[in-house]
Formats: structure tokens, C-alpha cells, sequence
């Protein structure tokens, strides 16, 4: 399962890679497969395992701000693994090209 997720405690102004910092601390601890983005994070992992580490991360911002909004994006393809970088190397073969990704 691949799921992106974006986690925003609300009230906290405008810089918030403080609390982003925190949050990955906790996607590192999990140990599954992830890439940080400039708008949300990507994991790759058994379902349980992933949705566990969103529920973490969700209540961990709870405790950053009395609001959080927790946004999921979700990509469950059966029998489907490494994904997270597959995907991304189907679309250069197409190209016949490198992208720049991060």
C-alpha cells in the first residue's frame, strides 16, 4: 500500500517544519519506506502498518494544537511492492528520461 498524507495543526502560523520535524521523527521510528515532500509525505508498507503510523503522526500533532487536519490520500494495489520507487521509473522509461525528484 502506498498512502500520502499531509498532517496540518491549524492555529500554529505560517512555518510549520518544526512540526513536520516531529512528525518524520516518528515515519523514521516506523521503519517503513517514505519520501518527504514539499506538500505531504508518502509511505509505503503493509496496510496496518501504515494506517497505525497515520494515527500515530495524527496524534502526535494533537498534541502541537487543539486542531489538526489530517488529509489521506490511499493507492492499494494487490500484490503490488516497491511502488514508491516503481512507479516513478515507469514514467522515465516512458520518457526515456531521468526526472528530478527528491
Amino acid at each position: 500500500m502506498l498512502a500520502q498524507f499531509s498532517i496540518v495543526p491549524l492555529g500554529k502560523g505560517e512555518s510549520l517544519s518544526s512540526y513536520v520535524a516531529a512528525i518524520v521523527k516518528e515515519v523514521e521510528k516506523s521503519g517503513l519506506d517514505y519520501r518527504l515532500t514539499a506538500m505531504a509525505t508518502i509511505v509505503e508498507g503493509p496496510a496496518d502498518e501504515v494506517f497505525a503510523l497515520i494515527q500515530k503522526c495524527h496524534k502526535k500533532a494533537q498534541g502541537f494544537a487543539p486542531r489538526v487536519l489530517t488529509t489521506i490520500v490511499i493507492d492499494d494495489r494487490k500484490g503490488a511492492k516497491g511502488r514508491l520507487e516503481g512507479k516513478v521509473r515507469s514514467v522515465e522509461k516512458k520518457l526515456g528520461r531521468k526526472l528530478r525528484i527528491s
